[in-house]
């Protein structure tokens, strides 16, 4: 396998353990809500800050920090909702000033909604009253501490009245903004609302910003303190930041539901469809005759006569049978739940066989089924259209340029339902200068997110705490540290050793060429000596015999030339053997190579 392709696998698996661990840490810290307090009974913090209560360095209309410990400026609701069930009409929530849970800055404290399923309603007079004429910038600080089931964390800026009257705040006391965050099942978002008054009629409509385009679950889920800020501007735009991020921006003439202004024509209510109006695009064939051959009668679906009983079916078997291991639950009332009777679970015996129960034939369509004849549809002759009220002008018609300029708001309040408890908010503030809200964020949220970062675990701490709890997450941690190690054996090692052999046998190779060369190269040259002393017994015969053996020996002579022309040959051939194995052994370690 390529390198590439074992590096790749490495890594794969390095971030797929990463990634199990950290999810299912996630999913503990969202799941596991019950068991909280098990482990946040003594926080941690890593991080030690000094805090100092903040204060705002610019002109403001309200700030409320709750260092002091106390909801002195703050009035709690003594009014009941109306139209609620009696046991739940009162606002009898309860509120605590307390510390964070988790991440704690010392020395700073919040207002805490601490009940669940109860109406919580409380509120707080501004410095002065707001009167829009200048930007509006409303800033404060929530924490999902236990998470959030259903419920929302949003504030209301109530409305300058003569009859404003905090002890009987409700979710009718009339407001200018209301702003925030809110949840219930899966849906998140974060609200701005204003009320906008119809110049006509007097009447007042609530128009709801766009939802912002982001994902705003883990701002409910992460259980961090989280910055929630809403500009306003003479210009008629508006922008939703979270943490200090725009989320959410528009126009509050154009990006708002229901439209800020009417619409010049509206529908007559007194135009009606005349009676001979004919809106049928397509009718029945009037010319249209039923065939005789057509049966209206049969069932659409018949029994599937070919169908066979699967072999093994269990007829005698029902699909579920009592669950005899089940138990009485300790605390069940037979007065107030009955006469207790064991569950129903899925016959095992079923699981394994095609089927159980009686066994009946499946329905099939009826191929001889036609139903009731209809005509078939044509064209309408007489076809009008889709019929339409005539318009006319809106007698409640306006147009808002500048719906800016809203009622003037003299309150704050938080008037909230909640199935979920401890819900943290923090330093509100409301002014006109961003650079007044930025530092007193930077005094006030900007330590909190600094502990935060810092107490927040490290990827082995994660890894750690996930094998704790799931001991089979130790095989991948083991199998991920050896995999390294055995990529460095695989890669190293192995390929050297070869390449030693390689070289061994490139020696021992050559040694054996030079050797049967030698041994070639002698031959040659042993039978070479023969041939010249037969040659010269030959000559001195054919001295002493005279002229007639004289051409015995020029025979003789032609022949050692012959055997010596020979012995060449062969070491030509020696040579060019050994040349070749030389480049056959270079071809293939090449290959090799």
């Amino acid at each position: 396998m390529p390198r590439w392709r074992w590096l790749c696998l490495a890594t794969l698996l390095v971030a797929l353990t990463a990634a199990e661990a950290h999810s299912e840490q996630d999913e503990d810290s969202e799941d596991g809500l019950d068991d909280t307090e098990d482990y946040r009974e003594e926080p941690s913090t890593f991080l030690q800050v000094e805090y100092k209560t903040p204060v705002p360095m610019g002109d403001v209309f309200f700030t409320e920090t709750f260092d002091d410990g106390t909801l002195d400026s703050w009035v709690l609701s003594k009014t009941v909702k109306e139209e609620a069930d009696e046991e739940i009409a009162k606002y009898d929530g309860k509120w605590a000033v307390e510390e964070l849970k988790e991440n704690k800055v010392p020395g700073d404290m919040g207002l805490v909604l601490k009940s669940t399923a109860r109406h919580h309603a409380i509120s707080a007079k501004l410095k002065k009253t707001f009167t829009f004429d200048k930007p509006l910038i409303v800033q404060y600080e929530v924490n999902f501490q236990d998470g959030i089931d259903c419920g929302g964390a949003y504030i209301k800026l109530l409305s300058e009245s003569d009859h404003l009257n905090l002890e009987e705040f409700h979710d009718r006391t009339s407001y200018t903004i209301m702003f925030g965050p809110d949840k219930c099942g899966e849906d998140y978002k974060v609200h701005f609302i204003f009320r906008h008054k119809n110049p006509v009629i007097g009447d007042y409509d609530e128009k709801h910003a766009k939802r912002p385009e982001v994902d705003l679950k883990k701002y409910f889920t992460d259980k961090k303190t989280h910055l929630y800020t809403l500009i306003v501007k003479p210009d008629n735009t508006y922008e939703i930041l979270i943490d200090q991020s725009v989320v959410g921006q528009g126009s509050l003439r154009d990006d708002v539901i229901p439209p800020l202004n009417p619409l010049k024509e509206i529908d007559d209510p007194k135009d009606k469809k005349p009676k001979e109006w004919d809106e049928r695009a397509k009718i029945p064939d009037p010319n249209a005759v039923k065939p005789d051959d057509w049966d209206e009668g049969g069932p659409e679906e018949i029994e599937d006569l070919n169908a066979v009983k699967p072999e093994g079916w269990l007829d005698n078997e029902p699909h579920f049978i009592l669950d005899m291991n089940a138990e009485k639950p300790s605390d069940w009332n037979a007065n107030m739940d009955g006469e207790w009777e064991a569950p129903y679970i899925p016959n095992a015996n079923c699981e394994s066989a095609p089927g159980c129960g009686v066994w009946k034939r499946p329905m099939i369509k009826n191929p001889d089924y036609k139903g009731k004849w209809k005509p078939p549809l044509i064209e309408n002759p007489n076809y009008q259209g889709i019929w339409k009220p005539r318009k006319i002008k809106n007698s409640h018609y306006f147009e808002d340029l500048n719906p800016f300029k809203m009622t003037p708001f003299s309150a704050v309040g938080l008037e909230l339902w909640s199935m979920t408890s401890d819900i943290y908010f923090d330093n509100f503030i409301i002014c006109s200068d961003k650079e007044v809200a930025d530092r007193w964020a930077s005094d006030s949220w900007g330590l909190k997110k600094l502990v935060a970062s810092a107490n927040e675990p490290s990827m082995l701490s994660q890894l750690l705490s996930a094998a704790e709890e799931r001991p089979w997450l130790w095989v991948l941690y083991i199998l991920t540290a050896a995999l390294p190690v055995g990529l460095l054996v695989l890669f190293c090692w192995p390929r050297k050793k070869m390449e030693e052999e390689e070289e061994d046998f490139d020696f021992k190779l050559s040694d054996l060429c030079d050797e049967s060369y030698l041994e070639l190269q002698s031959n040659a040259k042993e039978e070479a000596d023969g041939g010249k002393a037969s040659e010269n017994e030959e000559y001195e015969r054919s001295e002493e015999e005279g002229d007639e053996e004289e051409e015995v020996s020029l025979e003789e002579e032609e022949g050692a030339a012959a055997n010596q022309s020979s012995s060449d040959d062969e070491m030509k051939e020696s040579d060019e053997s050994s040349e070749g194995a030389k480049k056959t052994l270079r071809k293939r370690r090449v290959r090799k190579d």
